[in-house]
């Protein structure tokens, strides 16, 4: 029997925004020439391998700020920036955001146990496997699992926030499809600020977003991405994939105004 595709909350987001942009990400391998390095994309990557590390109990070697420091250092990815000062001061800003995370979680007492880090989580949906790598799943002592998700461009975030966001509603799921049962909260931490945001999905909430979920997947999945014909948006200006969508004869760009 052929595998499963998969979906995941990014695929998910990424057809959302814009069925083209995900037929070149995802679908026409033609579009990877065209992708480039992102800085946002190197800094939060390198945050989240910092944390990932400080937070992992079987890592006994990011205990201290110090520590984490010194492994922030090991683990800048320099790529993407548009120039050598734009770069040394997202590397001062990196720098200070894992200090100040690392001295609020030492100084804070333990409330929860972590019980899992950058952990891969499936739900089979039917039509397709939903996958997600949830940043830290927290265990508290009446048994609440938390799902921790780290913005390392974000300055605060609200409750609202992450009830409505489609990443966050994806790992509930998939945290209450591995653990049934249990009560189950998600948080997104913005790291510039230290502030969080938590909801919860109610069990007729999931139903919900689960129904819709597979609807959306099974629209992606049954897309005629061959004829797909692109749609002028206003992320298009900073798209990778701009020039491939201009090919299309139905594309309708808008012109530039003349200086």
């Amino acid at each position: 029997m052929p595998r499963k595709p998969t979906l995941s909350p990014s695929k998910i987001s990424t057809y959302l925004a814009c069925p083209s942009k995900y037929r070149w990400t995802y679908v026409d391998e033609r579009g990877r020439w065209y992708i480039r390095a992102k800085s946002y994309f190197s800094f939060g990557t390198t945050l989240h391998k910092v944390l990932q590390r400080f937070h992992d109990a079987r890592d006994a070697g990011v205990q201290t700020v110090g520590q984490a420091l010194a492994a922030y250092e090991e683990s800048w990815i320099d790529a993407g920036f548009e120039s050598p000062e734009a770069m040394a001061q997202a590397f001062a800003e990196g720098k200070e955001i894992v200090e100040q995370h690392v001295r609020r979680e030492i100084e804070r007492p333990p409330e929860a146990r972590t019980i899992a880090v950058e952990k891969l989580l499936r739900a089979d949906l039917g039509d397709f496997v939903l996958i997600g790598r949830i940043d830290r799943l927290d265990e508290y002592p009446d048994g609440t699992l938390e799902i921790v998700d780290y913005k390392s461009g974000r300055e605060a975030t609200s409750d609202e926030e992450v009830a409505s966001d489609l990443a966050m509603c994806c790992y509930q799921l998939l945290v209450r499809e591995r653990y049934p049962g249990r009560p189950v909260r998600a948080t997104i931490l913005a790291l510039r600020s230290g502030t969080a945001g938590t909801a919860s999905l109610t069990d007729e909430a999931l139903s919900v977003f689960r129904e819709d979920l597979v609807a959306i997947g099974r629209e992606i999945l049954s897309r005629d991405y061959e004829n797909l014909a692109p749609v002028w948006k206003p992320l298009c200006t900073k798209c990778d994939f701009l020039p491939l969508c201009r090919r299309h004869p139905e594309f309708d760009e808008p012109e530039e105004p003349s200086s």
